[in-house]
């Protein structure tokens, strides 16, 4: 297709033609745009030729107006990471980064994943669906968390400490399903798997009472200690966990999965929240940290994604 050719001392070195696909109609556009350009600006720095691509629910024409090599799918979100866009690039037979359409939609879905963590043997706090409408009564006993089942980035989460707070307004005219469960109280851990391994464990100190949104996105918005200040037995259940739930769902490529810790006598211990198979790579994500603690720049961590590419994922 569209290969670059660099020249370097006589021989002649190819190099990919790579889309970065980024944007898109989600809430999340964008964060995905600063990945997206992130991820071009590493790409063009390893001498690859790089077409960036506003997703549009015209992907398919935009893909085959640029004709690459591989697609970079840097989108977060709806559309992005659920196995929408995945079964696009399937479709027209272009190698892609990341996991393919079962396993994004199952990760996307926070219910269904759960469902299937938990018959691998993780540990899952309670949890139930919800439609939005005339709730007049908290569909849980507090303390619980709404989240819609299936949007990233923490978007839209609410967190209910008490009976005497009022039903949150995103139960009432949600537009997505939601999902409502128990809140787990503790440190929250994530960890991330690139190469087929599991990285160092990170522990993650929001400024807010979780990691929502804001803590995510925003500068000063949360601290990240890595190696987490945890003990070694601590530590390597984290990352077995981290791979049984990548390798349950099916995913490939780099995936970042989220824990809480719960240290209090009869607590919930170690419990799984959600599994990412889109992880953000701007300035403020976790899994360039993670894997830059083990010596891998941002820039390598890209071209390894792209050279990991492939259909049928």
């Amino acid at each position: 297709m569209g290969n670059q050719t660099h020249w370097k001392g006589g021989d002649v070195i190819m190099k990919k033609h790579v889309a970065v696909i980024m944007g898109g109609w989600s809430p999340e556009r964008d964060i995905s745009l600063i990945s997206g350009e992130g991820c071009a600006k590493a790409l063009e720095a390893s001498n690859y030729q790089v077409s960036r691509i506003d997703a549009g629910h015209n992907l398919a024409e935009q893909l085959q107006a640029v004709k690459p090599d591989v697609i970079f799918n840097a989108l977060h979100g709806v559309g992005g990471e659920d196995g929408v866009v995945q079964g696009v690039f399937e479709l027209l037979e272009i190698p892609y980064t990341h996991s393919g359409v079962m396993a994004s939609a199952l990760a996307m879905d926070k219910i269904q994943a759960k469902k299937i963590f938990a018959e691998a043997g993780l540990s899952v706090a309670p949890d139930m669906k919800v439609f939005a409408g005339d709730i007049s009564n908290h569909p849980m006993t507090p303390p619980y968390v709404v989240k819609p089942i299936n949007q990233g980035s923490s978007v839209g989460i609410e967190l209910v400490k008490d009976e005497t707070q009022d039903i949150p307004a995103i139960l009432r005219n949600s537009e997505w399903p939601l999902m409502v469960e128990a809140f787990v109280p503790g440190r929250e851990l994530s960890c991330a798997i690139w190469q087929g391994k599991p990285s160092e464990v990170m522990e993650i100190r929001a400024s807010n009472e979780f990691y929502d949104f804001d803590a995510k996105y925003t500068e000063g918005g949360s601290i990240h200690i890595v190696p987490a200040d945890i003990s070694a037995d601590i530590r390597a259940l984290v990352q077995a966990q981290t791979l049984i739930a990548h390798d349950a769902l099916g995913c490939k490529g780099v995936t970042r999965t989220d824990f809480r810790l719960d240290e209090t006598d009869g607590g919930y211990g170690l419990i799984i929240l959600e599994l990412n198979t889109q992880p953000g790579m701007t300035p403020l994500s976790l899994v360039p940290e993670m894997v830059a603690f083990e010596g891998l720049s941002y820039e390598e961590l890209v071209n390894w994604m792209v050279e990991d590419a492939s259909c049928q994922r």
